[in-house]
């Protein structure tokens, strides 16, 4: 039997996350995005909440005690809620932890983790987005060849990096060459071959750096392959990173749901409150069913990560469903706003062009 009734635990940890989404992101929002950049005193703070340790299992660090797919989701809405490229940005180091923790070794594991789990974040991120029209996540362009010296030889291009300028390490997804299937490598920072390129100019997440990346004939040793010999599960990554946006799209949502509702309230016109017209209304109540809808699908698909289940349906369902359903919310955000809506001192304008990006965002989270 499913059961979405979180526990103790999980309350404490969301009414903490909810508390901070409210007084640290929302407070710095529409500068960050101003601006293109947050303060590390930001980040900080939301790294004290031990999310992402309270992720890992004791015998490396953390002090999950469990299964922590739903309790993610749970708490990457909250951060949406607050902000959707901050959250990004605090959460870019699950990239390269979550799937070592999903599909690494026992030494990859023993290596990396209990790094992620110390009083400071560290910097590392992972390649998965390539800068062609025909990209397929599942079939990434980016090669990885093996030499007879032991090592693999990566060749090809990503884009939208989080991070990569001050990553020591990230995780790179490459096809091999001679079995096709998709991996991924571990790569330290000044690589020979590995190459940093310009910060993308988006038209969301503005505050969250992502950046161009070139790999030409980038070696890491065999032992570098995500899983070892036995390879990456990254059927599990990619569809665990969809479920991830799926949260983060209800997160955005809701907040531009609420922001409408509360608009429509309290702005007046011919005598009475907008709310009161009809087709205001009734848009309001299709934007929270969709929003109730996309979560219910999010916390099944997280559910079933949890139990160890096949995702690949639950996930792309989550991932269609979820991005079109946060498109339609802020957007009508900025209609239930009006003329206001299109103004940037209101944030409706903000999580259209945030939301707008959320079908192309696969990889950039992961739970």
């Amino acid at each position: 039997m499913i059961t979405f009734t979180p526990t103790e635990e999980q309350g404490m940890l969301v009414d903490a996350i909810r508390r901070y989404a409210e007084n640290q992101l929302r407070k710095v929002a529409h500068d960050a995005d101003e601006a293109s950049e947050v303060s590390d005193d930001i980040l900080a703070k939301g790294w004290e909440l031990g999310l992402l340790p309270g992720l890992i299992p004791e015998e490396y660090g953390g002090y999950a005690d469990g299964p922590g797919a739903v309790t993610a989701a749970l708490a990457l809405e909250e951060l949406a809620w607050g902000d959707l490229s901050i959250a990004l940005k605090l959460w870019t180091p699950a990239l390269f932890a979550l799937p070592i923790l999903i599909s690494g070794t026992d030494p990859q594991k023993k290596t990396y983790l209990p790094a992620f789990c110390d009083v400071e974040c560290p910097p590392a991120t992972a390649a998965l987005i390539e800068p062609r029209v025909t990209f397929d996540p599942w079939r990434p362009a980016t090669t990885a060849t093996r030499c007879d010296d032991g090592t693999v030889m990566l060749e090809g291009e990503k884009t939208y990096v989080p991070l990569a300028d001050t990553a020591e390490r990230m995780i790179v997804y490459a096809t091999d060459s001679q079995t096709g299937k998709v991996d991924g490598y571990i790569v330290e920072r000044g690589m020979a071959g590995l190459e940093i390129g310009e910060r993308n100019k988006l038209m969301g997440i503005r505050a969250l750096p992502t950046f161009a990346l070139k790999l030409a004939g980038v070696r890491v040793p065999e032992a570098n392959r995500l899983g070892g010999e036995a390879g990456t599960n990254y059927a599990a990554i990619l569809n665990r990173s969809r479920i991830a946006l799926g949260a983060l799209a209800v997160g955005i949502a809701r907040a531009a749901f609420e922001y409408a509702r509360d608009y429509a309230k309290e702005r007046v016109q011919f005598g009475a409150p907008i709310a009161t017209k009809q087709a205001i209304a009734f848009r309001l109540a299709d934007v929270a069913i969709e929003i109730d809808g996309a979560r219910l699908m999010v916390w099944e698909a997280a559910w079933h990560a949890d139990q160890g289940h096949d995702l690949t349906q639950p996930a792309t369902l989550v991932k269609r469903y979820a991005a079109k359903m946060a498109l339609f919310a802020t957007d009508s955000g900025v209609q239930v706003l009006g003329g206001h809506g299109y103004i940037r001192e209101h944030p409706v304008e903000r999580w259209l062009r945030n939301a707008r990006g959320l079908v192309t965002f696969d990889g950039l989270a992961i739970l």
